[in-house]
């Protein structure tokens, strides 16, 4: 079985009926020889710490990344367990992802908005606790706690990933973390621009660039599937992103901001109750087609199998370490993943 260490999935793609769904998700990726699967965090049935028990438990290879858990929803020794037990139970296939949320999410449900220092100090916190120490007083961005400890026998490397956006954030990629996940819909010059952000950050801190992977995020959705669902994962994804952080996407890709304000001036868009991509309609979706610049949609893979991997081979071109097969189930990538095989 050729494996492909430098590709990755989401399980539980979209807006799953069952958490079930991740067992076969999982076993089909290792069939195909991916390399990684990334379990995003919901407040509904995508809970990061159960999902990756059991992914954990059905496979025998493929990694398993949180991508991405807040640091400030769980105590520190909880997360930190958590990581423990699943790297012991994986036999080390386990990174623990973390990023910054939603703010206005965290508002809404008065959730502290997290802040690059406090993710650094979470991260040095982790790392001691994994290598056995016992910290004692502690108080940092993080949090102010009198002790600390897991496990003085525990000598662990547990790798740490950070969804990065901004400048900010990728630079923290870069000094302190493993692994640097980017976000979907990054234009090929913000791809570039990241890239070259982490790395020179991770030089800066002493560390080798190399030893940094970076994972573009790249929404892969082939023409093998129906137009009615390839809307939903491209026109209804990007929507639904434009919804929750639509300022920050804009910018961070250079984009006209005045075609994000008619955006959210349209009608449907204003009034629409919850997220586009998990509750639009078709004839909603082909309404929203018409509010978003082909640029904006372009960063995506499409079109035939081939021509999906050809867009995906792209992505190692501007600098990426590895990709990430975005919205797409396993099943779903098959004709993608074997047309990638037969070009390795």
């Amino acid at each position: 079985m050729t494996r492909f260490p430098e590709l990755g999935f989401y399980v539980l793609a979209g807006a799953p009926k069952s958490p079930a769904d991740l067992i076969d998700e999982v076993r089909t990726a290792e069939d195909l020889g991916l390399g990684a699967a990334f379990i995003s965090e919901r407040y509904n049935i995508k809970e990061a710490c159960t999902l990756s028990g059991a992914a954990g438990a059905v496979s025998d290879s493929v990694r398993i990344v949180t991508g991405a858990t807040n640091h400030n929803t769980r105590h520190p020794l909880v997360t930190g367990s958590f990581a423990t037990t699943m790297h012991y139970l994986t036999g080390g296939r386990f990174t623990l992802g973390l990023g910054r949320g939603i703010p206005l999410m965290q508002d809404a449900f008065g959730i502290p908005r997290i802040t690059t220092a406090q993710m650094e100090d979470f991260v040095g916190v982790m790392r001691r606790l994994w290598k056995g120490e016992t910290i004692f007083g502690h108080s940092g961005p993080a949090g102010s706690w009198p002790v600390l400890r897991l496990d003085p026998d525990f000598d662990a490397e547990i790798p740490l990933a950070l969804v990065a956006f901004g400048d900010n954030s990728l630079a923290l990629g870069g000094r302190a973390f493993d692994d640097v996940i980017l976000h979907t819909f990054f234009a090929d010059e913000t791809v570039q621009r990241a890239v070259s952000i982490v790395k020179t950050s991770a030089e800066a801190a002493g560390r080798d660039p190399a030893s940094v992977r970076v994972w573009s995020c790249y929404a892969t959705v082939g023409d093998h599937l129906p137009e009615p669902l390839r809307l939903r994962k491209t026109v209804g994804r990007l929507a639904t992103y434009l919804q929750a952080y639509g300022d920050l996407l804009v910018a961070t890709n250079r984009w006209d901001p005045e075609v994000l304000v008619r955006f959210r001036s349209d009608a449907m868009v204003a009034t629409f109750p919850g997220a586009i991509d998990q509750v639009a309609d078709e004839s909603q979706l082909e309404h929203l087609a018409t509010l978003l610049p082909e640029e904006w949609l372009a960063p995506a893979a499409t079109g035939s199998p081939e021509q999906c991997v050809a867009a995906v081979r792209g992505q190692f071109a501007l600098g990426v370490d590895a990709v990430i097969l975005h919205g797409a189930t396993p099943v779903e990538l098959r004709p993608v993943v074997e047309a990638y095989a037969v070009t390795a």
